[in-house]
Parts: structure tokens; C-alpha cells; sequence
């Protein structure tokens, strides 16, 4: 479900003129993030409201490896180098925006001084999780029962297919 007031409902939504997107299917948008760590900085969003990444659960973690895959397909579209990249998310409390959303940086060891002093995006603090955290930390986490969203994006994720890009 959107949410009226969030600024990447509005993006997937189409509602967002001035935004880009790299990449959608019928589940997930990707698009360069307004204040870019490094010379490619892609925000990967599912189209569905979710307030962030501990709202996942076990059954999340094809989806978030779709996430990982999408990425690396849209930096090498972009002729960005996959091996210098990092994937990862914000943790709450420590979400700027509440609506789920993976980072993807590329080259890492180019992320700009204000951000890596800052550790921003720098795996391993309390505010920012690796996309291998986060799928580790999900094997071991259960599922919320009844959770439609999990399903959902679960079971996008096993039907995942690399051309379906439509720009």
C-alpha cells in the first residue's frame, strides 16, 4: 500500500517528474540518489510501502537478494565496476527516509570524505548494514505470520527475471 506522504511512493508511483528511474519492473524501481556518496550512487526501492529493513522478515531474503542482483545489473548497465561496490541499508533508527531502500555505492573506496568520516555508509556501525548483514540477520529472524507483504515479495523474488528491465 502507498503511502500518501512518502517521497519514494510518489517516485513509484510515477509522480515524481523530475526523477529518473534506471530500472522498474512490477515490484522495484532503481534510480540515482539526490545526494550521491560516489560517482554512482542508486537507490533500489520496492514498489510496495515498507518502512525499512527491520521490517523484513525470513521470508524477505530472496527478495533482498533480488535486490543485490538488480543492483549489480543496473552498475554494470551503467559501466560502474560491480567489484567496488557496496550494497547496503540504513537501520533504524537511523532511516532518513521511511520506506525501504538498499544503497548501492560504486566505487566504495571513492565515497566522498563528509560521508566516510561520518560513516554514513560504512558497514559494520549502527546505522548502516551491509545487504550480507541483512540477509544473514533475516535467516535467523521469523516470519511475522499473516504477513501479506513477505509473501508478496517473496514470491516476486522467485519469479525474478534479469530482462525484464523496462525503462
Amino acid at each position: 500500500m502507498a503511502s500518501s506522504n512518502c517521497v519514494f511512493c510518489k517516485i513509484a508511483g510515477g509522480q515524481d517528474e523530475k526523477t529518473t528511474l534506471l530500472y522498474q519492473d512490477e515490484k522495484v524501481i532503481v534510480f540515482r540518489d539526490i545526494r550521491p556518496a560516489a560517482e554512482h550512487h542508486l537507490l533500489i526501492c520496492p514498489r510496495e510501502h515498507i518502512p525499512n529493513a527491520k521490517s523484513l522478515t525470513s521470508m524477505h531474503v530472496p527478495f533482498v537478494e533480488n535486490l543485490v542482483e538488480i543492483g549489480k545489473q543496473v552498475l554494470q548497465e551503467q559501466h560502474a565496476d560491480v567489484n567496488k561496490a557496496r550494497f547496503g541499508f540504513h537501520w533504524p533508527p537511523f532511516c532518513t527516509i521511511s520506506h525501504l531502500h538498499m544503497h548501492v555505492i560504486s566505487p566504495e573506496d571513492q565515497i566522498k570524505t563528509l560521508y566516510w568520516l561520518c560513516g554514513v555508509f560504512s558497514p559494520g556501525t549502527p546505522w548502516f548494514k551491509s545487504a550480507d548483514w541483512v540477509i544473514e540477520h533475516l535467516r535467523t529472524t521469523q516470519p511475522t505470520v499473516g504477513s501479506e507483504t513477505a509473501v508478496n515479495l517473496a514470491a516476486s523474488a522467485d519469479t525474478y527475471d534479469s530482462t525484464s528491465n523496462t525503462n
